[in-house]
Parts: C-alpha cells; sequence; structure tokens
C-alpha cells in the first residue's frame, strides 16, 4: 500500500529529515520493503537517500544530517509483486522541467495495476514526450506525465495557476486510484490525490515562532504525533500547493462521489488514524459488533464457543467487541512476532508458510480442550488462516470456528493493493463451508458487505459509497475489462513474481548504490554493493 510524507518548515535553519524520519517510522506499517527521503535545500539543490529495508535500516545519524533543506518529501514501500530492486525505492525525480520529486502511495505498473490505464500512458509518453519510464513503477508514470504537462506551458518560471493546469491535465490523463507528494525545486511542496478519493492523504499546520509548518501525510496519526492540528483530507480531484509565503488549494475535477477503499478500515491504517471523518478505531469496534451478529446467525443461539481470540494486531479491536457482545471470555491466544513483515503480500506459499509460523506463536493454556473463535481481518489466499488454525489444533483446541471481519475476497484490487489473482483467492468459486475445508478451519463466518459499509458510513453519513471492487467486483473508475484483469493476473502470479525478483537480483543488476549529477545526466558508479540504495545529491 506504501505511506507518504511532506513536511515543510518555516525555519530554513531546520533540516527537514529528521521529521520526516520520523513520520515515516510511524508509516512503517504501509511499508517495510524500501524507504526513501529527498530534501531540498538552498537554490533548489535536492538530497537523497533511498534503499531496500526498513525504516531505521535505511537511514542513519550521518545521512539525515547530509539531507539539506527545510522542506522535503518521504516514501515507505511495502513488499510488492514486483521487484526489490533499489531503482524503484521512492521518491523519484526528474530534471526536466524545473527538477521535480513525486512520491506516490502504491507502485508496480503491471503489477499492482493501481492505474488502469498504464500502458497507455507509457506508450504515449515514450513517442510524443520522448520521455522513457526506466521502471515498473505507477510513480514515475505519474511523475513523468505531470512533468510533462508541466513542460508544455513552456515557461522558464513556474507559478501556482501552471502547476493547477498540470495536475488537472494529470487527472484527466490517468485512470485509477493514487494520492501523490511532490517537491519542485526552489518553489515548495504539493500533495493531491485521485477523482474518486480512494487512496487516503491529509494535511495539518503547526504553529511556531517563525510561522507555520506543514505537513502532508498518509493517515492522520502522523501530524497527531509530531504536534500538527487543523487536520484535514484532500478532496477527490483536489490539489494543494504550499510555498514558503502562501497555501493555495483547489478542487480541479469533480467527477463522482468520494469513493475511500474500505479495506484501509479493515486493516491497512493504524486503528488511531481518522481518514475521510471515519475514526478507524470506531469503524472496526463497530465492525466487530455486526460480525458477532453474523456468529450466532451461523451458529445459532447455543454458543458452543469458550473463547475468542484474535489474530493480532488488526483484528484485535473487532475481536474484542465480539466477546464483549456475545459475552465469551477474549483471550491473547497467539503472540506475534513484530519483526517479520504482513504474510498475505510476501511471494510463494512456501515462504508465506513459514512466515505465519515465524511471526505467531500460540500459547497452549489458552486453546487446550477449548472451543475457539478465531478472529482474522480477512482471509486472502487462505495460506495464511489455514496455518493459524492448524497452530490451534496443534495446540489443542477441540473446535476452530473462523470468523473474518471482512466478507469474501473474489476480486483481484486494481488501485494498489497487491492482492493476487482470482484464482489464487481462496473465496474464488468455493462457498463458506468449502472454504471452512480448504482451511481446515470446523466453520467460517463471514461479515456481510453492507453491515462492512454501515460500519464505517455510520461515523461519516456524507460518504455514499465506498470502493469494495475485491469483494463485488465493482470497479468504481471504470475501464477494468477482462483483459486488463486477465493481463493483471499472468504479472501477478507466484510463478511471474519469482521470475522477477531473479531477473532483478543483485547478481543480475550489479548496481545497488550510485549517485545523481542530473544536470548531467550521468550516473557515477560509486560501488556494486551499497548497502543504503540510492544515496547522493541531485544537482539542477
Amino acid at each position: 500500500m506504501c505511506g507518504i510524507i511532506a513536511l515543510l518548515l518555516s525555519n530554513p535553519d531546520i533540516l527537514a529529515s529528521v521529521e520526516l524520519f520520523e513520520g515515516l517510522q510511524i508509516l512503517q506499517h504501509r511499508g517495510q520493503d524500501a524507504a526513501g527521503i529527498v530534501t531540498c535545500g538552498h537554490k533548489g539543490r535536492l538530497y537523497q537517500c533511498k534503499g531496500n529495508g526498513m525504516v531505521r535500516d535505511v537511514f542513519d545519524q550521518e545521512n539525515l544530517q547530509n539531507l539539506i533543506g527545510s522542506l522535503g518529501i518521504g516514501h515507505v514501500r511495502y513488499p510488492t509483486a514486483g521487484t526489490s530492486s533499489n531503482s524503484e525505492a521512492q521518491p523519484f525525480y526528474v530534471n526536466s522541467p524545473y527538477g521535480i520529486v513525486l512520491a506516490h502511495v502504491c507502485k508496480e505498473l503491471d503489477k499492482n495495476g493501481n492505474l488502469v490505464n498504464a500502458e497507455e500512458l507509457k506508450n504515449s509518453l515514450d513517442v510524443k514526450a520522448h520521455r522513457h519510464i526506466n521502471t515498473d513503477s505507477d510513480s514515475e508514470l505519474l511523475l513523468n506525465t505531470f512533468a510533462d504537462n508541466l513542460q508544455q506551458t513552456g515557461k522558464f518560471r513556474i507559478y501556482e495557476e501552471d502547476i493547477f493546469t498540470a495536475i488537472k491535465g494529470l487527472y484527466e490523463q490517468c485512470t485509477g486510484g493514487y494520492a501523490c507528494v511532490a517537491i519542485i525545486a526552489g518553489f515548495g511542496i504539493i500533495g493531491f490525490r485521485d477523482p474518486h478519493g480512494i487512496r487516503p492523504i491529509c494535511y495539518g499546520t503547526r504553529l511556531n515562532h517563525e510561522g507555520f509548518d506543514f505537513m502532508f501525510a498518509s493517515e492522520s496519526v502522523v501530524l497527531d504525533a509530531l504536534g500538527f492540528t487543523d487536520i484535514r483530507d484532500i478532496n477527490p480531484g483536489e490539489a494543494v500547493i504550499v510555498t514558503k509565503q502562501a497555501i493555495t488549494k483547489r478542487i480541479l475535477v469533480n467527477w463522482g462521489e468520494l469513493t475511500p477503499c474500505i479495506f484501509e478500515y479493515v486493516y491497512f491504517a493504524r486503528p488511531d488514524s481518522v481518514i475521510d471523518g471515519i475514526s478507524v478505531y470506531r469503524s472496526r469496534l463497530e465492525m466487530g459488533e455486526h460480525l458477532a451478529d453474523q456468529v450466532v446467525k451461523k451458529c445459532g443461539k447455543n454458543l458452543d464457543i469458550d473463547v475468542v481470540i484474535p489474530v493480532p494486531d488488526t483484528s484485535r479491536v473487532a475481536a474484542l467487541q465480539v466477546s464483549h457482545k456475545l459475552k465469551i471470555a477474549y483471550r491473547e491466544g497467539f503472540i506475534k512476532n513484530r519483526y517479520v513483515g504482513r504474510t498475505f503480500i510476501m511471494p510463494g506459499q512456501q515462504m508465506r508458510r513459514k512466515s505465519v509460523r515465524r511471526k505467531l506463536n500460540a500459547m497452549a493454556l489458552e486453546f487446550v480442550d477449548k472451543n475457539v473463535l478465531i478472529v482474522d481481518d480477512s482471509i486472502v489466499r487462505g495460506t495464511t488462516s489455514k496455518e493459524i488454525v492448524q497452530m490451534a489444533r496443534d495446540a489443542g483446541a477441540k473446535k476452530v470456528y473462523f470468523a473474518s471481519c471482512a466478507p469474501p475476497i473474489r476480486y483481484p484490487n486494481v488501485y494498489g493493493i497487491d492482492m493476487p489473482s482470482r484464482r489464487e483467492l481462496v473465496a474464488f468459486g468455493l462457498d463458506d463451508d468449502s472454504i471452512a475445508k480448504e482451511i481446515g478451519a470446523d466453520m467460517v463466518i463471514y461479515q456481510d458487505l453492507n453491515d462492512l459499509v454501515t460500519s464505517c458510513q455510520k461515523f461519516n453519513p456524507n460518504i455514499a459509497a465506498f470502493d469494495c471492487s475485491v469483494f463485488n467486483g465493482h470497479y468504481v473508475t471504470g475501464g477494468v475489462t477482462n483483459e486488463y484483469l486477465d493481463r493483471l493476473e499472468r504479472s501477478r502470479s507466484d510463478l511471474a513474481k519469482s521470475s522477477r525478483e531473479n531477473l532483478h537480483s543483485p547478481d543480475t543488476i550489479g548496481l545497488h548504490n550510485f549517485r545523481y549529477t542530473s544536470s548531467q545526466a550521468s550516473l557515477e558508479r560509486n560501488g556494486r554493493n551499497g548497502v543504503k540504495g540510492v544515496n547522493g545529491s541531485l544537482q539542477y
């Protein structure tokens, strides 16, 4: 899913990199595969550090001090269906026109498919604008589309009106779900969101002695933690431009309703975030309330459940509410190793199975001779669920019921979530009893889709609809054909992922660490095995 952040400080003598680093750590749950920061210093010079790994692994005190400037943007990438090449770590930049850097909440042109018309855009940029796309990232595609639109103004100096015009053109050209932050060297920072508001982004201000600091972030929890107030979501089709002198915002297109991705509330977002006016925590409590009703409906009033156990961490809030409503004891039966990443997006069934065992450990005293209701946020491939059920049985459970806070996932996501192909989804073509048999449970209980929508809508009735495409196959942007889904699924299969990982392995690439000097359009090789990825200054 990825996380983005942008910061502009009112005091030009303070480094933005320190708080960008802190913000990325808060957003670490949105991506553990790679991290990057680009800052802008004196006379528009850009400085960058990015590479594969967790935020704490990519950055240290020395390279944070070398990221000069009081404004910058950052990005964390989650393990995707594409490669783990350093070349695809964000933010991306182009030196023409002006020097532009962009970070985007999700990536992978053919893999995540968050831009539905990616191939068409790529061909157009290559042929008409002579802009070669070097990676499989939608972020690079968005960046070059934005840059090409700006270049068409033909102006030596840029103005807010030119930026708004360029972003409006991007909205008209790019079909899909995205939220972006950008730097224009020597000018300021920009945030914008797709016309349907599928992906989240918010902003806030912080008053100090020198004036106001300004921040964009994927989730409000970052702004809260760093002392920003007056937090607002960017509206669908809106762009916000922030310079040292002013904040300017404008809704550039108004094509339809706000339709945020409902999976943010189910799984991705931190519970202490508020997205589009909806508390993630309160929505998950409500999901537990409705899920308890589904348990009673499926099992009958004479429940033979002894204990409710969550799969940590995302389902914990809902499981508490299930326990409360059913008046059944709540227990922490699984202990989580927090240093293993999310499993459903890991490549290969065997790796996912091993990761579950390394990530969770069952405490036998909470399972032995008991009928347990395990609550999880969702069931995707079923690999994780199957391992969890088996762990419960190995720990001595008599019966294992498995409840999902989300409805059956039967369709791929095309707006940035790296879900597998339809045929790799355990719910594809199966009823509840068959799914229970597949994962080894005595019963599977799913959330009702209408109840899920109600759980979120209750806290912001102004949102008429959500993107629920993974559950119902309705893609809010349109343009998602069977041919597109077939191509997407071919690239998302485990075999395709494995082939790409081999193709982009370090031994194949032979180049990990280099410094850009963009004005000379050159790459200076610093070594074959640099552990920090792409580091250095970008000079304009």
